[in-house]
């Protein structure tokens, strides 16, 4: 039941952020400002909430991405890609041939240090069972 609900939150999450990129893409100036008045202080929020959470302990080491076994030097992969994100922004390279994709929009396309890759066109467990209990599955309904 626990995966079950994960999977519902995590598609939550995607979608929504599906949503924003799309919007960012295709609404008018209005809009967008409207959008960007009540998203960025929420979005500036999760990310200090997520980043408080891998500040470095006494040792250096992150809190939540070090176990008993295996401890974890900051800067951990969060903070790392909080970087790349918002401080390098278009100083960081792009993955070849995948930025033009609309159906990656708004995906994680960069590789994160110590996490798994999987190949671009290999789908999701959520994109081949559905994404949210509402949503069809965006490749389903791109004939992918």
């Amino acid at each position: 039941m626990d995966q079950v609900l994960g999977q519902v939150l995590r598609n939550a999450v995607w979608e929504r952020l599906d949503m924003l990129s799309d919007l960012a893409t295709r609404a008018d100036a209005q809009s967008l400002v409207s959008v960007a008045r009540s998203e960025l202080p929420r979005l500036t929020e999760g990310w200090r909430a997520m980043l408080l959470a891998h500040e470095p302990d006494e040792r250096g080491d992150c809190p939540t991405c070090s176990t008993r076994w295996h401890r974890c030097k900051a800067p951990c992969s969060v903070w790392q890609v909080a970087h790349e994100h918002l401080v390098a922004g278009g100083l960081a390279p792009q993955q070849n041939g995948l930025a033009g994709d609309p159906r990656r929009q708004g995906r994680r396309t960069g590789v994160v240090p110590g996490q798994p890759t999987r190949a671009a066109s290999a789908p999701s467990p959520a994109e081949t069972t559905g994404r949210h209990a509402l949503v069809t599955p965006r490749r389903a309904a791109l004939g992918a």
